[in-house]
């Protein structure tokens, strides 16, 4: 028997956008919000103005890792930062920063949320702001 599997729609993600951008603007920062699926692929982006372009990358990145390891991207920075430097080298996962953060329903991991450009507890925050939209 086939499962059922819940999934981001274009309208889920279009309302995660929208809240962590006005999360932003609250806050005034400057930041990149991006969206992915579970296997890391975009669904959406948005760079507010005065953000770095570098940040759009580093958003990009936060939300695939957080997507395909199923959970915050803060655990890995703490990996590396406690001394395991080795983890540097697995493969597919340069986003190791606080800011991706996954979206998990009924214990099932189905997106993720990556925010860069201000500090990055601040990019969390705003991550779980948009999140919070849909669940």
């Amino acid at each position: 028997m086939l499962a059922n599997k819940h999934y981001l729609t274009q309208a889920a993600v279009q309302k995660i956008l929208e809240a962590a951008d006005q999360y932003a603007a609250k806050h005034k920062l400057a930041v990149t919000i991006a969206v992915c699926d579970e296997g890391g692929h975009m669904l959406g982006l948005i760079r507010r103005d005065g953000c770095a372009p570098l940040s759009a990358y580093i958003a990009q990145e936060k939300a695939r890792t957080a997507a395909m390891g199923k959970r915050e991207t803060l655990v890995y920075e703490e990996i590396i930062n406690n001394g395991r430097h080795a983890f540097l080298s697995a493969p597919h996962v340069s986003g190791m920063l606080e800011g991706g953060v996954n979206i998990e329903v009924d214990g099932h991991t189905i997106g993720a949320v990556g925010v860069s450009g201000v500090k990055s507890a601040e990019d969390a925050a705003t991550a779980k702001a948009g999140i919070a939209a849909i669940l």
